[in-house]
């Protein structure tokens, strides 16, 4: 019997391209793909892009950092980290998970950014004003700042996102395969990536083509959170499990 999607993990790294040309908008995500592409009319030259995990924003961190020449950083290394040193010239920079970032390194971080006119991006799960943020300074920063929150994919997104991991990896799936993985993936965008990866490495270890019985052995590897261990278990292995 097929796991329930929620408990699907996929440990496979993801492979999918962040540039803007790979970005699928969609209902979910296009405020904030909108917002991204005026950054010089962010509120105190500040974004806080909240949403689930495998909302999106990450890519759009990705995006941002590119196009603005600004490095990404997450906010749980900021304490360790020179600030001064890290942050250039032009005051650009994207923070992800700026939601567990020690406060004062943050604050100190958004300051240096304001005063060179820069544009900071953050993303985090939730929206700024539920971070439960302590110092008062820094909620006021956050609570000037733009606020966008993304929604958890449809199923339209996740359904054009393994269509388009399996072309990038010249991955031939049948209909009928693809309609099996969108039935039975969460409304995950990194998922959907990683499920074509695994289902691309489990099938040049097979040495046949995706199938739905080769399907069904990927996202029971998944169900079971073991995934990373199904390319690395060999080819003779993973043709054992098919016979």
């Amino acid at each position: 019997m097929t796991a329930p999607a929620a408990q699907l993990a996929f440990a496979f790294a993801p492979g999918a391209s962040l540039a803007r040309a790979d970005f699928l908008p969609a209902a979910s995500n296009r405020l904030a793909l909108a917002w991204l592409g005026r950054a010089a009319s962010w509120p105190a030259g500040r974004l806080v892009l909240s949403g689930p995990p495998g909302s999106g924003k990450t890519h759009l961190a990705a995006i941002f950092a590119r196009e603005a020449g600004a490095p990404v950083i997450s906010g749980g290394q900021l304490s360790a980290l020179s600030l001064p040193g890290l942050l250039p010239a032009h005051g650009r920079i994207a923070i992800e998970a700026a939601d567990t970032a020690a406060e004062r390194p943050l604050l100190h971080l958004l300051n240096l950014a304001a005063e060179a006119g820069g544009r900071v991006l953050l993303t985090a799960r939730r929206p700024a004003p539920s971070w439960g943020v302590r110092l008062d300074d820094l909620g006021s920063r956050l609570a000037a700042s733009g606020q966008v929150a993304l929604g958890i994919p449809d199923q339209a997104l996740v359904g054009a996102v393994l269509a388009k991991a399996a072309a990038d990896r010249q991955l031939r799936l049948a209909p009928p395969v693809l309609d099996w993985l969108l039935a039975r993936l969460p409304r995950d965008l990194a998922a959907a990536a990683d499920a074509i990866a695994a289902l691309d490495a489990a099938s040049l270890a097979a040495g046949r083509p995706p199938d739905l019985r080769l399907a069904r052995l990927v996202l029971a590897a998944g169900a079971a959170d073991d995934m990373a261990a199904l390319p690395a278990c060999g080819p003779s292995r993973i043709r054992g499990a098919l016979l």
